[in-house]
């Protein structure tokens, strides 16, 4: 699973680089469906995990076709970005290349769609880490 996770380095904070990813998101015309911080409910239950925070977003214009093609893509969509903390301090945003997300479907990797999601993914996450 490694090869297919897109890693971009960032010298943000966790909550610096998801602000910045969830601004761009809204920028770009998406929604915002949720953002989830991992490591604050680890600490609800009384555990500790390294800062990690998960945002969930989409387009419409984007995942409809996607889901024309295979309905089971919509397992897959809408897209999500992680951003953690390694156990250097080192910040990543992390996301699934989707090509090899919808791989395993009725959708060529080589489908516009699929060139759509990953171009704004790079330039989502690299507005983010900027």
């Amino acid at each position: 699973m490694a090869d297919e996770l897109m890693k971009v380095k960032t010298d943000k904070s966790v909550s610096e680089a998801m602000d910045a990813l969830e601004a761009a998101v809204g920028n770009a015309g998406a929604t915002v469906f949720a953002r989830v911080d991992h490591a604050a409910g680890a600490k609800n239950v009384d555990m500790e995990l390294a800062d990690a925070q998960l945002l969930i977003f989409g387009n419409p214009k984007l995942g409809t076709p996607a889901m024309q093609a295979d309905p089971v893509a919509g397992l897959y969509l809408p897209l999500k970005v992680l951003a953690y903390s390694d156990a250097d301090g080192q910040v990543w945003l992390v996301y699934e290349d989707p090509a090899d997300m919808l791989g395993g479907l009725n959708i060529p990797g080589d489908a516009p769609v699929v060139g759509k999601m990953q171009g704004a993914l790079q330039k989502l996450t690299e507005a983010a880490t900027n």
